[in-house]
């Protein structure tokens, strides 16, 4: 992996000298120059000693965050001044190939620093953007109401407020009590319940101990359930042996049991109002390969009437369309996470868009198939890149009809 770092970051650098023609265009000041140079190199040479001293063993994921907050505010951004100076030197070959020489020539300085110009100040302001989501936008916590109808469901939970919070990834907070306005948030909406669609933590379920006191602080009529996420099991850390793995997840159930949430592992629970019925469904993770399949519908579902009203916990929305919309349990709503949005994007009232789209097509927000609904949170924390642009953390309440 490390390998592959070094060749990335030499493409990286390579692609300096092509974006310095940009700087060197808006200004010939010696001195700016060689600060330029020394920033540069200084700031390659700390992602560097940083990226070779990152040791998996070691369970402080802010070496992470540093890592990558220095590419996504530092590096990254001067790739739109690379695309601005080709757009520029591409224009400037078909003239020469054309053989536009004469007046065309005289605008063609004026129209590189113009072009420089622009693609320094989009890369400061896409700099801005990335630092802003590291300090502010983590934080910046959005309730969205979302009104459901569910065939079938009783009249005693007509009206029925569900709370639902996904991918904490605990471990990524340095000051967890940052994220009690959050909480506060949640209590807001007075939910009747409260569900958590897994990835509490990044990997071990420790990362969750400074925050078991706030998050039993949350509030609900009837109770707190929460289901497992492809980070809940560890895979992805590094244990000094098989057996200290495979306590972490009861560890995190065990944590989670005291913050008040009960784990739902390919199980359901009944909620009883006036005699009647709402059955809420929890399985493990289930995602496309490689991410683990331990989800199993046909078990949580056992013992539930066909017609009863269910709803589905399944962290990975990939299930959905692989799974759950065409299986026999008929369940009416899957509620999801797992994509973060990727953090960043664009999430206008008409205009939704992240990278992330062209890997689940089923990302954010509410969607229908087959006659069955899955909702998509994007997300209460963050995972590798600290921060988040333009794709806020997610608090989502749901009213039954």
């Amino acid at each position: 992996m490390q390998r592959n770092i070094l060749i990335i970051t030499g493409l990286l650098f390579a692609l300096e000298f092509y974006a310095y023609q940009a700087f060197k265009t808006v200004t010939s000041n010696n001195y700016l120059r060689i600060a330029y140079w020394t920033v540069t190199i200084l700031v390659y040479l700390f992602f560097l000693y940083e990226v070779f001293n990152f040791k998996r063993t070691d369970r402080d994921h802010s070496r992470v965050q540093l890592i990558s907050s220095v590419f996504m505010v530092f590096m990254l951004p001067k790739l739109l001044v690379v695309f601005f100076l080709l757009i520029g030197d591409i224009g400037r070959g078909i003239q020469f190939v054309s053989q536009s020489f004469g007046e065309g020539e005289n605008h063609l300085p004026d129209r590189r620093k113009f072009l420089s110009i622009v693609g320094i100040g989009s890369a400061a302001v896409l700099s801005g953007l990335f630092l802003d989501g590291i300090i502010f936008g983590k934080y910046r916590h959005t309730v969205r109401r979302v009104k459901v109808k569910i065939a079938g469901l009783p009249k005693s939970f007509k009206g029925y407020k569900i709370v639902q919070i996904s991918d904490v990834h605990a471990g990524s907070f340095l000051h967890p009590e940052r994220l009690q306005g959050a909480i506060n948030m949640i209590n807001e909406q007075k939910p009747d319940l409260v569900l958590f669609t897994g990835d509490m933590v990044n990997n071990y379920a420790d990362e969750f101990q400074p925050f078991v006191e706030m998050f039993k602080g949350i509030g609900s009529t009837d109770g707190k359930f929460s289901i497992l996420g492809n980070h809940d099991y560890g895979d992805y850390g590094e244990w000094e042996s098989m057996q200290e793995k495979a306590q972490n997840v009861p560890n995190l159930i065990e944590l989670q049991k005291q913050a008040g949430f009960e784990m739902l592992r390919n199980e359901h629970r009944i909620i009883e109002k006036n005699g009647e019925q709402l059955y809420i469904l929890g399985v493990e993770n289930w995602g496309e390969k490689p991410f683990p399949q331990y989800g199993d519908l046909d078990k949580a579902s056992l013992g539930i009437p066909a017609n009863a009203a269910k709803i589905l916990m399944s962290h990975d929305p990939t299930h959905f369309d692989a799974v759950v919309k065409n299986h026999p349990s008929n369940v009416h709503l899957t509620l999801s996470g797992h994509t973060h949005g990727m953090q960043f994007g664009l999430d206008l009232k008409n205009v939704r868009w992240s990278p992330v789209q062209y890997r689940y097509k089923k990302w954010a927000d509410l969607y229908e198939s087959a006659g069955k609904l899955l909702y998509v949170n994007r997300g209460f924390g963050v995972i590798g890149y600290p921060g988040r642009v333009g794709i806020d953390p997610e608090i989502t309440l749901f009213e039954l009809s």
